[in-house]
């Protein structure tokens, strides 16, 4: 298996270096999205710090030795380095999975860590895509992406990237199978898809990619016929402001669909 190369921020800027008291003093705005605590341990704090930076390899370096926190800010730079930055897509599937395993692990140490279960269904989920949305259901990857969103939602309702995830689940699965077979079958609904698209925004209104997912939610669940809300959406996701180096791939992502 072919190890990944880190690849370097390409938006490096001294706005998204926290350091010292400013990671706490800035740290709802940049977490407004997942909810995770602020951490004591200072370990924990640097890997989190270089992942807000972009510095992803820094930050899962330090991170997988800086408690549960700590695995959280590696698990979570994996997971954006992998989506955005990895062009080889059998390592990018490798990275997912191997970020699936340490929230397994993390979830039986701590199962009331919110984002153990929430980082669980984001890798699944962008694993899922790879290898197709298709031959994930029928491996049964839909329900175990469904039931550790639910997790998180359980465990913290303010949870907006759980709620953007959760419209995703809902929005694929119907524009694979259908409305009929998508809410028999695993429970998918348009409405319900809706339901958590806004409530991400509510939750997070400076949100880039909840813009961008919702825009592309409407597109699967009803074509063209949403076209007026889809480029207003597209066109709000291409001018949010990027506090770190997430939101700024985020927002670069949007430009490229705005265009």
């Amino acid at each position: 298996m072919k190890k990944p190369t880190w690849t370097t921020f390409p938006h490096p800027d001294k706005a998204f270096s926290y350091a010292g008291a400013a990671l706490k003093r800035n740290w709802e705005r940049l977490h407004r999205g997942d909810c995770e605590p602020f951490p004591e341990n200072a370990a924990a704090q640097d890997a989190w710090r270089a992942y807000h930076a972009g510095d992803f390899a820094k930050a899962v370096d330090i991170g997988l030795n800086g408690g549960s926190s700590g695995i959280n800010a590696a698990n979570k730079a994996t997971m954006i380095h992998a989506n955005y930055l990895e062009d080889d897509e059998d390592v990018r599937l490798q990275l997912f999975q191997d970020i699936c395993e340490r929230c397994v692990a993390l979830q039986d140490a701590e199962p009331k860590n919110a984002n153990a279960w929430y980082i669980h269904a984001y890798a699944l989920g962008r694993y899922s895509q790879g290898i197709s949305i298709v031959k994930a259901l029928a491996q049964g990857l839909g329900g175990k992406i469904k039931h550790s969103l639910d997790q998180t939602l359980k465990l913290q309702h303010r949870h907006a990237d759980a709620n953007i995830a959760l419209g995703t689940w809902h929005a694929e699965i119907i524009d694979k199978v259908g409305s009929m077979v998508g809410g028999l079958t695993y429970g998918a609904k348009k409405d319900t898809a809706e339901k958590h698209f806004r409530a991400a925004l509510e939750l997070n209104p400076d949100s880039s990619i909840a813009r961008t997912e919702y825009a592309n939610g409407l597109v699967l669940l009803f074509g063209r016929s949403r076209a007026k809300d889809v480029d207003r959406l597209r066109e709000e996701a291409a001018s949010c402001t990027a506090a770190d180096a997430m939101e700024r791939l985020d927002l670069e992502a949007a430009l490229e669909e705005a265009d």
